[in-house]
Formats: structure tokens, C-alpha cells, sequence
């Protein structure tokens, strides 16, 4: 019996208790390897969310870059293809292919501009007329039997009626004096940024036909008229020979039908 509690006494003196080490057996001390490891795993930690985070950072960056990243456009649309849906600034309007002057603008969708040709007095779109055959008679050097349109952004700039109430008086001559068939014409003083153009105007609706001309030059160089319009975030330039303004009339009645033919619905 007093063996046996040597024996015991012994043991737990010399410390060879072996019992492995649990949540309970606080006073047990953990070897080397099982510290090395506990003190990789403390310091692998803290850089986990690091790289989760950067691999989304990374993942919206290329993203971004994906949607931003300059790409070829598709083929132009045929010319007798029916009217596309496009924008300009954000305003939706229905143009015909065939209106398009240039073809790489023929395509659905937004545009920063787009220049447009119509044929006179039908307003059907220029590019869809037949080529001239052989052997036709020429035309004449100073007739041109087009309207051109040009759409662009805005882009913060003064509204057509704002010029004219604020920038043009600045720079045109002090009485006006009579135009073609009831329009009035005021110019344009020399030395100024619109030298050698007129500001003409009807005196019963100012503020539906304004335009500025250029004068007809020698030779074959026409003067030409400028009619703006801005719709929201949109200006809307129509040209035009200056010598369609004997019948002024029928000039601002098309280009009132020329614009609704551009918008949707």
C-alpha cells in the first residue's frame, strides 16, 4: 500500500503526467511546433479581408474599364434602311438613314452630332435621290436644291432667343431697314465677330423667324441662312441659300415640318 502511493507521488512529482491537452487542462504547455503554428495563424489573420478587398477593388476597375474602353463601331446602316431611334444630349429623335450625310453616323443609338441633307421643297432625304444620268443638264453654279441640318449637345450654351436678346444687339446697326417680302434686316457693323452677315427677322413673329445670313458674294458664292432652334439640351441648326427668302413663308412652314418629322412619336 505504501508502495503503490510512492509510486503515485512520484509521478506527479517527476511531472510525467501525459495527459493530452483540452480546454480544462489550462497548466499543460504546448510544445514548440504547436506554438509555431498558433503564431502563423495569428499573423495569416488580419490579411484576409486585405485581399478580398483588393480583389474586388480590382474587379471593379476592370469593369469600369470594360464599359469605357473605346470600341470600333458596327457597319453603318444601309441608306434605305426605315428611320433609326437616336439621342443627341439625351433628346430622342427618328432619323432616316438616307438623311445622313456621312455614313459612319448611320447607326441606332447616341451621337455626340449628326449632320443631315434634305432635298427642296419635298424634304425628302437627300441621299435616297437618284444620281444624276448622263447626259442631263448641268446645275446651275449658284443653285443649290438642299437643306442641311446639323443636331448637336448644347453644352451650356446660350439659347437662340438669348443671343438675340442679349449678344446680337451689341453688334448690329442701330435702325433696321426692309428685307424680302415683309422681313426686316439689321447688319452687322464692321469689325465685329459677325462682320459681312445681316440679322434678319419677320416684324410679325420675331421670335419664331430670326436668322443670320451671310451676303450673296461674286460668282458662285451664295449667302447662306442660319436657323436655330434649341430643344432641352439640343441645338438644332438648319441652312439654307439666302435667296429662298423671297418666299420666307413656305421656308419657316418646312422647317417646322422638317423638325416634327425628326422627333419620335
Amino acid at each position: 500500500m505504501r508502495a503503490r502511493r510512492r509510486m503515485r507521488y512520484s509521478a506527479v512529482i517527476r511531472g510525467d503526467d501525459v495527459r493530452p491537452m483540452t480546454s480544462t487542462n489550462f497548466g499543460h504547455r504546448a510544445g514548440p511546433a504547436a506554438l509555431a503554428g498558433m503564431r502563423g495563424r495569428r499573423r495569416g489573420a488580419p490579411f484576409a479581408p486585405l485581399v478580398v478587398l483588393t480583389v474586388l477593388i480590382l474587379g471593379a476597375v476592370g469593369f469600369v474599364a470594360y464599359v469605357l474602353w473605346p470600341r470600333w463601331p458596327g457597319p453603318p446602316v444601309a441608306a434605305d434602311a426605315p428611320p433609326l431611334p437616336i439621342t443627341v444630349a439625351g433628346v430622342a429623335f427618328k432619323v432616316a438613314p438616307a438623311a445622313m450625310r456621312m455614313p459612319v453616323q448611320r447607326r441606332p443609338g447616341a451621337h455626340e452630332r449628326i449632320d443631315l441633307a434634305y432635298l427642296w421643297p419635298s424634304l425628302e432625304p437627300a441621299g435616297a435621290s437618284a444620281a444624276p444620268t448622263a447626259g442631263a443638264p448641268p446645275i446651275a453654279a449658284r443653285t443649290i436644291e438642299r437643306v442641311f441640318v446639323t443636331i448637336a449637345a448644347a453644352e451650356g450654351m446660350l439659347t437662340p432667343a438669348e443671343r438675340v436678346r442679349t449678344i446680337y444687339p451689341r453688334y448690329i446697326a442701330a435702325h433696321p431697314t426692309d428685307g424680302p417680302n415683309g422681313l426686316a434686316l439689321r447688319a452687322f457693323r464692321d469689325g465685329t465677330p459677325y462682320q459681312g452677315e445681316d440679322l434678319i427677322y419677320s416684324t410679325d413673329e420675331p421670335d419664331r423667324f430670326v436668322l443670320r445670313c451671310t451676303r450673296n458674294g461674286a460668282g458662285p458664292m451664295l449667302g447662306m441662312c442660319l436657323y436655330e432652334r434649341r430643344i432641352e439640351q439640343a441645338d438644332l441648326v438648319v441652312r439654307f441659300p439666302r435667296d429662298w427668302l423671297n418666299d420666307w413663308r413656305l421656308v419657316a412652314g418646312n422647317i417646322d415640318r422638317l423638325l416634327k418629322m425628326l422627333r419620335p412619336g
